[in-house]
């Protein structure tokens, strides 16, 4: 297990763990939403292939509308 740090709180994942596993995980994946790593946007479809890393601050926002 890795440890990262996420929206500034600590949390494991998986030693193989991607971008869109993590955002699996935590039941996120039909939200619009931004994803930081380690101060990097990345683009929805590098989700499946940008690895997540011990130490990584991952940073996710989620997109609301309004109106």
């Amino acid at each position: 297990m890795l440890k990262i740090v996420l929206n500034g709180e600590n949390h494991t994942v998986s030693n193989d763990c991607t971008a869109a596993q993590l955002i699996e995980s935590l039941d996120l994946g039909a939200i619009n939403l931004a994803l930081e790593i380690n101060g990097e946007i990345i683009p929805r479809s590098d989700y499946p292939r940008t690895g997540v890393n011990a130490g990584d601050k991952v940073e996710i926002i989620h997109a609301v509308g309004g109106g």
